[in-house]
C-alpha cells in the first residue's frame, strides 16, 4: 500500500434550521447544511468534499460510509475516473440522479482535493485556469418576503455588499401571481439602478407557456435571465419556452451527470447550463460537462457552492460568474476557518494547494449529527 493510498474515509453532516417562513414559489426551506465527506491517506495527508444536508443528508452520509468508503480503502486518489466509472455501474441500480450522485459528487471533489495537495497545486491551475479574481453575483430574494423586504435585501446586496448583479425569486403565490411578480421585477430594477444585473429565479413553478408570457413581459427590464421557469425535467417545456421569447434561460442545477447535461445541450434547453459539481457527479464529471458547454457555445455557471465552483470558473472561458447564496452565508463561515469572501462583486481564489480551504473541525465536531 502506497503512502498515498487511501487508509480512512469519515463523513459529517452539519446543519442550521432555517425559521422565518423562507420560501420559493414551489418549497419551504426548513433547514440548509453540507454533508462533509474528509478522505485520509495512509501518510496522513487529508483532502475533503461536500454536498448539501437539507433533505436526505442521513441516507447520503450511509451510503458512502456502507457502500462507497469499503471499496476505496487502500486506493490511489489519482484514480478519480477509474473510481468514477466503477462507482457509476456499482450504484447504478440505487440511484441515477438524486442522493446517490449527491454522496459521489462529495467523495470525488475530495478526491481531487488530495490530488491537489499531494500535487502542491491548487484546483484551478490542475484544471489549467490562471485567473484567480473571480466575478460573483448575491442570491436571494424570496418569494416569501413582501415587495418591501425583497426590494431591501436587493439594495442591501447591492449598496451593502457590493455586488454588480444580483438574483431574486420569482414564482409568488405558488407561482399564481405573475402581475404581482411582474411589479416586482420593477420596483427591484427602480431601486437598484440601470446598471446593476438582474436574474430571476422561478424554480420550476410554471408550464411553458406561462414561463415564456412573463419573460415577455419583463425582458425590457433588461433581465439577463430567467432561471428554470417550468419543472427540471419538463424538456418539451423548456424547448416550447425557448421558442417562445428571447430572454435567456437558465437550467441545469437538478440534472446530474454529463447525460443529463448532454439532454439539455443537444435539446437546445439552456443559454446557461447550471449543473451543480456537489450533485452532478463532482469535478470528474463537471470537467466534462463545461467541455460539453464549450462544444455547444453556451455559458457554463455551475449553481451555489462558491468556493467550491471557483476552480471551474477560473478554467472555463464561457464560465461568467459564480453565485453566492446568502442564506447560506452563516453555515459556510462556520463550516470553513478561510474561505474567501466577496469583495465589490469579486472573489478571489486562493493560492493554496487543492480546494484552498480549511475545515473549521471545532464547529464541525460539536455539531456533527449523530444518529
Amino acid at each position: 500500500m502506497g503512502k498515498n493510498a487511501i487508509k480512512k474515509i469519515q463523513v459529517h453532516l452539519v446543519s442550521q434550521p432555517i425559521t422565518g417562513g423562507f420560501a420559493d414559489a414551489t418549497r419551504k426551506v426548513e433547514c440548509i447544511g453540507f454533508t462533509i465527506v474528509r478522505v485520509t491517506t495512509e501518510e496522513g495527508l487529508e483532502g475533503f468534499g461536500v454536498t448539501y444536508h437539507e433533505v436526505g443528508g442521513e441516507a447520503t452520509k450511509m451510503l458512502i460510509e456502507k457502500n462507497i468508503a469499503p471499496k476505496l480503502i487502500g486506493r490511489d486518489p489519482f484514480e478519480t475516473e477509474v473510481i468514477w466509472n466503477e462507482m457509476f455501474g456499482y450504484l447504478r441500480g440505487v440511484g441515477r440522479k438524486g442522493l446517490m450522485f449527491c454522496a459521489l459528487s462529495a467523495v470525488d471533489i475530495a478526491l481531487w482535493d488530495l490530488k491537489g495537495k499531494i500535487l502542491n497545486m491548487p484546483l484551478f491551475r490542475l484544471f489549467g485556469g490562471v485567473e484567480t479574481k473571480i466575478s460573483v453575483y448575491g442570491s436571494g430574494g424570496w418569494t416569501s418576503y413582501s415587495d418591501d423586504e425583497l426590494v431591501e435585501e436587493m439594495v442591501g446586496l447591492v449598496q451593502k455588499d457590493g455586488y454588480k448583479m444580483i438574483k431574486f425569486k420569482v414564482g409568488v403565490e405558488g407561482g399564481n401571481n405573475t402581475n404581482r411578480d411582474v411589479e416586482r421585477v420593477r420596483k427591484v430594477r427602480e431601486a437598484v439602478g440601470p446598471d446593476v444585473g438582474i436574474m430571476l429565479d422561478a424554480n420550476n413553478c410554471w408550464d411553458a407557456a406561462t414561463g415564456a408570457r412573463f419573460a415577455n413581459r419583463v425582458k425590457d427590464y433588461d433581465i439577463m435571465f430567467l432561471e428554470e421557469p417550468v419543472f427540471a425535467d419538463d424538456i418539451p417545456g423548456l424547448m416550447k419556452y425557448k421558442r417562445s421569447t428571447d430572454l435567456p434561460l437558465a437550467t441545469g442545477e437538478h440534472e446530474y451527470t454529463k447525460f443529463g447535461a448532454r439532454d439539455l445541450l443537444i435539446h437546445e434547453c439552456a443559454d446557461i447550463v447550471q449543473t451543480d459539481g456537489t450533485r452532478a457527479g463532482g469535478f470528474t464529471e463537471m470537467l466534462k460537462i463545461g467541455a460539453m458547454t464549450q462544444a455547444f457555445n453556451v455559458k457554463f455557471a455551475p449553481h451555489a457552492m462558491e468556493n467550491i465552483h471557483i476552480h471551474l470558473i477560473s478554467a472555463f472561458g464561457n464560465a461568467p460568474f459564480l453565485e453566492r447564496l446568502k442564506l447560506f452565508e452563516g453555515i459556510t463561515a462556520n463550516t470553513y476557518l478561510d474561505a474567501p469572501k466577496p469583495d465589490h462583486g469579486y472573489m478571489t481564489i486562493p493560492e493554496k494547494p487543492g480546494l484552498g480551504l480549511t475545515l473549521n473541525m471545532d464547529f464541525i465536531n460539536e455539531y456533527d449529527e449523530k444518529f
